[in-house]
């Protein structure tokens, strides 16, 4: 039994599941704010300009409702959230691999010297 709390205390301690942890605190709170962004500044133009409700409801048999403006603004919602984190993955990777492409720099050009050096050398032997 201490064997699996260790292991259980090692696994949340470790970077991932707290980044992961910080992730999901930070996208809940950024999902109000879209949640407030759609309800009050687009659903609002929507239908300002196109003269329909989109917190409309569509009634049924047995007085039941179906809530289509809610789900528009859920598939806003959704598309609003999925670009800003497009947007952030592309810009992360942007600066992860602009490190990397001075590293790659650097080792191609010391293996362009190298590989010039043993031409060369292969040229005198000629």
């Amino acid at each position: 039994m201490k064997g699996f709390i260790s292991e259980f205390k090692d696994f949340v301690l470790r970077g991932n599941v707290m980044d992961m942890a910080i992730g999901v605190i930070i996208g809940g709170a950024f999902q109000g704010i879209v949640t407030a962004l759609t309800a009050d500044f687009i659903n609002p133009l929507i239908n300002g300009i196109g003269g329909a409700e989109v917190g409309g409801t569509l009634k049924i048999y047995g007085g039941q409702v179906i809530k289509y403006g809610d789900f528009i603004t859920a598939v806003i919602n959704f598309l609003i959230m999925a670009f800003v984190l497009f947007l952030l993955l592309k810009f992360v990777n942007k600066l992860t691999t602009r490190g990397k492409k001075k590293e790659e720099a650097v080792a191609k050009s010391e293996e362009v010297e190298l590989l010039e050096e043993i031409r060369d050398l292969l040229k005198k032997r000629k």
